[in-house]
């Protein structure tokens, strides 16, 4: 029994989505990134972003792409405080 596999073709069916569709490791990738240089917190919130965009007709691996890079890129808040930047939560 593979859980996670098991649940994303679970969660498909409920909300009347291809599971064949789901870039699973796109997305646990994206949330790795996000919660190890932004916050832990941040990565759900970024996932449903992502979401809405992508709902609205944002390609996917194109939104993915933007934001990995942009989390890769971000400062941690002792980096912005101490270069003079605001806080970030």
């Amino acid at each position: 029994m593979n859980t996670l596999r098991d649940w994303t073709e679970a969660i498909c069916l409920e909300l009347n989505l291809d599971a064949a569709e789901v870039d699973r490791d796109l997305v646990l990738d994206l949330s790795r990134d996000v919660a190890h240089s932004v916050a832990r917190p941040a990565a759900p919130l970024t996932a449903y972003l992502i979401g809405l965009a992508v709902g609205r007709g944002a390609d996917r691996r194109a939104v993915a792409d933007r934001v990995t890079e942009l989390a890769l890129h971000w400062a941690s808040p002792s980096d912005a405080t101490a270069e003079g930047g605001a806080d970030r939560e």
